[in-house]
């Protein structure tokens, strides 16, 4: 079973932060964090999507459905953020998952001086309607702007998927103090040993 540090939160939106729960995607054998239907349950809890509690227990085909739908999002997500259009078949799994619960009401707020969408995500009675607010959040980012500042974490054994919302739209990490201090670290201990081997003149 996973635990709470299992995941990590830096997307942006709650759909890059479940593309993002299978790890390390760079590798042959990416790591995969929802291993059994209560990991997917425990997930869907702490992104605030399903109620905490014991809901009904969630079968193999819902974990299933659910990990297609992760990928399909990821795939449309880095088409879409690239100037590409996603393939037929992950609009239709898009659609026909974010076609399962009922749209939440639009609302907004102020924020900056400004008057702007706030988010509608709901919780959902159950993990199969928690999936689709996951692709209703997907198709949303799909149509927005904000699809442009979609990136993957620059650090080589990262590869998170996070929303740019930086001011210069310059972004290069999914956080900071993980990746990149980690990288900066780093590049600063290479630096150093070749210093080191440079004879001096």
């Amino acid at each position: 079973m996973a635990t709470d540090d299992t995941w990590i939160w830096d997307g942006g939106r709650v759909c890059l932060d479940f593309t993002n729960t299978l790890r390390h995607r760079w590798r042959p054998t990416p790591g995969e964090t929802l291993r059994n239907p209560g990991d997917l349950t425990l997930w869907l809890q702490r992104a605030g999507l399903l109620a905490p509690g014991i809901p009904d227990p969630v079968d193999a085909a819902v974990l299933a459905s659910g990990r297609r739908l992760r990928e399909a999002v990821d795939r449309a997500v880095l088409a879409v953020s690239d100037g590409r259009l996603p393939s037929s078949s992950d609009v239709v799994l898009l659609n026909g998952s974010a076609a399962q619960a009922p749209r939440p009401a639009p609302q907004i707020a102020i924020k900056g001086g400004h008057l702007e969408p706030a988010s509608t995500t709901t919780m959902a009675p159950d993990p199969a309607t928690a999936l689709a607010l996951i692709a209703q959040d997907a198709v949303d980012l799909l149509l927005s702007t904000e699809i442009r500042r979609v990136r993957v974490c620059g650090a080589d054994t990262c590869a998170l998927r996070f929303l740019d919302r930086s001011p210069a739209h310059n972004r290069r990490w999914c956080s900071m103090s993980r990746c990149g201090n980690r990288t900066k670290v780093r590049l600063h201990q290479a630096r150093a040993r070749r210093s080191e081997r440079t004879p001096a003149d």
